[in-house]
């Protein structure tokens, strides 16, 4: 056959069976470094075609030779090898905005000067940084002038804790700026809700200027760290975790510096900075970096100037306590003290979240795994370092699949520890043993233990409004009183005097806050989200729609005959994303649409097991009807002091959804003739239908069924 002339592009050409020799090897300048390129000698025993030649997915397009010899080959071509092309890494149109922000600067600040009511839309994602969402109430839209913009302001309180001077500002702000309220999240820090764009400075730069910030509450860092509520002050587990969430908070913080040009105009201000914190010390850790493979150069050491593929969530608790759903943060850790409470380090966990997508089964809620135990000394470097690898091998292409959580299920968690401990030049130690995980709340009345008395409040899925958020304020005002938000959207009153105590109920009783032994188990135990109609990413209610589920499901419950002591924990969001953590819930509705709902079962009152999706879609008016023979099921069926969710998960979902099949309800006493029956006959049907766990239609009916039977 005739010689064939290849292009340049195609010199660098390897036969598995030949041997190459390197004398009469022309020299190509196209090359790429490294790459050999050898010519085979002999003549050519098959025609290379030139003109696109396809090679693991990658094309090489016919060139001139430009007058250079001809390459001749030998046989088949087995392999070919040519210059690696530089990698053009796919990203979203988020980490395009982050690289050219100047850290979070711009076009920000430019944004908020102009006339219009709303910022576009690179302005709106840096704003997530400095702690507020850009939102459109859909329900205060006027026809024909389109969205009616306002914003919403979240802020850091690590462990929730609020001091009195801050809780009197954001009070006064909710009502001079906002839309009145005040909204406590799953995540223990404020909302504030309606704030116009001419107003954001002026709420912005009060809040830091007396003692609060709103600088990472949101965007693509760490954000407000969780740590136990209870404000004990003789058990130092609790001290240690609440000191922790504080140094964390620093430690992680971004660096750039913008937040102060963006809210102060570059004013110098001493921020408010707890007294247990060493600045200096941590500033040490932060740019401490034992391999080489943590920091990087410029303002932001530990982010770098992209920050992180997506938000990073961070909890910290003592042995047992499972208040904050420690296993749903992006990184988890866990006091360990000695017998007299100091502090020797850490259990760590990591790769836990929860949001996903409606039918994208590549998306899904994850529970965290633990790493192992680290000494106190270096967990600054054993954090910085799992932050670190989410850096630098977190998907930037695709935001629904930037979480830490895919990272480390997509590698594994052994290649996921072994990557962390590379980075910070240690290995982890075994895990300390722990007791079981206890889920608790801290409302009523406690002892601090120093004398003085905490008060937890409970507020309907977190909304502080009218005439409850009047009487907290002058009580709170009245006694001075710091407070801290719980997971649960609940308040604290701490450092109450013991004599202050009977003022206090009868002030709060007065507006008609009811003490939590007052209040079904249902409802203490139940969050939702704010969803509708603020909320940009919203298909259902959540807030709004939760107290009539409640009340609708503890209604059935009595129909059932289940004890009025007899609770679960309920969660509803507004959207998959599970910001009120649905997916670990009991009961959790999942808003699928306008009156539809996602039902997730089989999560556990201690919070360590996922629900797992029964129904894909639940209308609201079918609520009674799916969910009764399953209370039926469980109250003829469960085992000595089972709860509903653990129930559900032992035994299995194709066994629920049998017995719902062929479940029958039974006539309703309320469609059926009243009879009355005298106290006597009455308390002997109640002691048979307690005895025999039968309601007290149930009862009677047996009873009369019997009697007719002779």
């Amino acid at each position: 056959p005739e010689p064939t002339t290849a292009a340049p592009e195609l010199c660098a050409v390897k036969s598995l069976e030949e041997e190459f020799v390197s004398s009469d090897t022309p020299t190509y300048p196209h090359s790429a470094p490294g790459v050999t390129m050898e010519v085979c000698k002999a003549t050519s025993s098959m025609r290379v075609k030139g003109s696109v030649a396809s090679i693991r997915g990658r094309s090489l397009s016919r060139a001139s030779t430009l007058g250079r010899a001809p390459l001749r080959v030998s046989k088949v071509v087995k392999a070919i090898s040519v210059p690696e092309e530089p990698k053009v890494e796919k990203r979203s149109k988020v980490e395009i905005i982050k690289e050219n922000s100047q850290n979070l600067r711009y076009p920000l600040i430019d944004e908020l000067k102009t006339e219009a009511t709303s910022i576009n839309e690179a302005a709106a994602q840096l704003m997530k940084f400095h702690g507020s969402y850009m939102q459109d109430d859909r329900e205060k839209r006027a026809f024909g002038e389109g969205k009616f913009y306002q914003f919403m302001m979240r802020t850091r309180q690590p462990a929730g804790k609020v001091p009195n001077q801050l809780y009197k500002t954001m009070d006064d702000l909710a009502d001079q700026f906002g839309n009145g309220t005040l909204r406590l999240t799953t995540r223990q820090a404020y909302q504030m809700h309606g704030i116009l764009k001419k107003d954001l400075k002026t709420v912005f730069s009060t809040v830091i200027k007396n003692m609060g910030s709103t600088l990472a509450a949101c965007g693509d860092v760490n954000r407000n760290i969780m740590a136990p509520s209870a404000p004990y002050t003789n058990r130092p587990e609790y001290r240690h975790a609440e000191e922790w969430s504080d140094n964390m908070a620093y430690f992680l913080a971004p660096q750039g510096g913008a937040y102060y040009d963006v809210w102060l105009d570059g004013e110098k201000f001493m921020e408010y900075v707890p007294e247990h914190v060493e600045l200096r010390h941590i500033e040490n850790e932060r740019m401490r970096d034992p391999t080489g493979l943590m920091n990087k150069p410029g303002n932001e050491p530990i982010y770098g100037d992209l920050y992180l593929p997506r938000k990073f969530k961070m909890g910290i608790t003592v042995p047992g306590d499972n208040s904050i759903d420690i296993f749903t943060n992006d990184l988890g850790l866990v006091v360990i003290t000695d017998d007299k409470g100091d502090l020797l380090g850490f259990n760590m966990m990591a790769g836990g979240g929860l949001g996903r997508t409606h039918r994208n089964e590549n998306t899904f809620p994850r529970m965290a795994s633990f790493l192992g135990y680290m000494p106190k000394e270096d967990v600054y470097q054993a954090v910085k370092a799992v932050v670190a690898v989410q850096r630098d091998f977190g998907r930037r292409d695709d935001r629904k699949q930037a979480r830490l959580k895919y990272l480390v299920d997509s590698w594994g968690v052994p290649k996921f520890i072994a990557k962390v401990e590379e980075y910070m030049g240690r290995k982890f130690e075994p895990l300390v043993e722990m007791p079981e995980w206890e889920c608790l709340d801290y409302l009523g009345w406690g002892e601090q233990g120093d004398g003085k008395l905490w008060y937890g409040v409970n507020v309907v899925n977190g909304r502080l409004r009218g005439d409850q958020k009047k009487a907290l304020r002058k009580v709170i005002e009245r006694y001075e009183l710091p407070v801290r938000l719980t997971p649960h959207q609940d308040i604290i009153l701490c450092d109450i005097d013991p004599a202050w105590k009977a003022d206090i109920l009868s002030t709060l009783g007065a507006a008609g806050v009811k003490d939590p032994s007052e209040i079904d188990d249902l409802v203490l135990k139940s969050i939702a989200c704010p969803a509708m109609p603020l909320c940009g990413l919203a298909i259902g209610e959540a807030e709004r729609g939760l107290p009539d589920f409640n009340r609708r499901i503890r209604q059935l419950m009595d129909t059932v005959g289940l004890p009025k002591d007899e609770s679960f924990i309920i969660r509803m969001t507004g959207c998959p994303n599970g910001c009120a953590r649905p997916y670990m819930a009991e009961l959790g509705f999942v808003g699928d649409g306008p009156n539809s709902y996602q039902l997730w079962l089989g999560g556990t009152p201690n919070l360590t097991r996922l629900a797992e999706p029964y129904m894909e879609k639940m209308k609201v008016q079918d609520l009674e009807a799916t969910l009764e023979p399953l209370f039926q099921y469980f109250k003829t069926s469960k085992e000595e002091g089972e709860s509903f969710g653990s129930f559900c998960g032992r035994v299995g979902f194709d066994a629920l959804r049998e017995f719902s099949a062929s479940y029958v309800a039974p006539p309703r006493l309320e469609l059926a003739p009243r009879v009355a029956l005298d106290e006597s006959t009455f308390a002997v049907l109640k002691t048979v239908a307690e005895k025999e766990n039968l309601t007290l239609q149930e009862a009677a009916t047996k009873a009369i069924e019997t009697y007719a039977k002779k």
